[in-house]
């Protein structure tokens, strides 16, 4: 019988190789929102306000923006090295795969459905009648208080907390670790991200390779292919 229930995974910066999904849009459109940034990991503006702030520099850009150019903004973006490998071990094993984000909902939700995750939860857009984007959807993951998400999986599916592993690369992130549960600190996203890694005390991985998570969880090395 496993001690391991489910492991729950940020997405950007855990199971694929960028930043940020936000950041993405950003860089596709040429538009910053970095003062915006500080502001929201202070506290300041909420993850409505955020986003809609994101948006409009967006929209100031390009009046028009269709959802399908949304999703070409992720074109190139590759998993995560060892993310693939992790969840069908995972999985193989029984233990309840879920991803937390408040990334882009449109992005995050391909990449659980390639990885074929039991759960995902993400934030979301408004697109009018022909697929335009058209605001913010009320945000669903809280990016400050990610355990609520993981507090509503282990209900629903009646987990025990000390039987869940939560892992990100942020320090928002460390939100998902509810009373009880485990959390890893992957490829910091940022320094403030690993001195508050370090801050909590939890094992830190630098390299960006998600097979390392395996010995901390498991206590033995990643199963090598037959």
């Amino acid at each position: 019988m496993t001690d391991v229930e489910a492991v729950v995974f940020d997405c950007d910066g855990v199971l694929v190789d960028i930043t940020s999904s936000w950041q993405q849009i950003h860089s596709y459109f040429g538009t910053n929102n970095k003062e915006n940034l500080a502001r929201f990991l202070e506290k300041e503006i909420t993850d409505d306000e955020f986003m809609e702030m994101d948006i409009e520099l967006w929209l100031e850009i390009q009046e028009k923006i269709h959802m399908d150019e949304i999703m070409r903004c992720f074109s190139g973006v590759k998993l995560m090295k060892g993310a693939r490998d992790v969840i069908n071990e995972l999985k193989k094993r029984g233990i309840y795969v879920a991803i937390v984000s408040s990334g882009v909902a449109r992005f995050i939700g391909s990449i659980a459905h390639m990885l074929k995750v039991d759960d995902w939860a993400a934030n979301d857009f408004s697109w009018d009648e022909e697929g335009f984007l058209s605001g913010p959807a009320p945000a669903m993951v809280d990016s400050h208080d990610k355990g609520e998400m993981v507090q509503k999986l282990a209900r629903i599916n009646g987990f025990n907390p000390s039987k869940i592993w939560t892992v990100g690369d942020s320090g928002t992130d460390l939100s998902m670790k509810i009373a009880g549960s485990k959390f890893i600190g992957f490829n910091p996203a940022r320094d403030r991200a690993l001195r508050e890694f370090n801050k909590a005390d939890v094992p830190v991985i630098l390299e960006k390779d998600l097979t390392k998570i395996w010995e901390i969880i498991f206590s033995e090395d990643f199963p090598k292919e037959d």
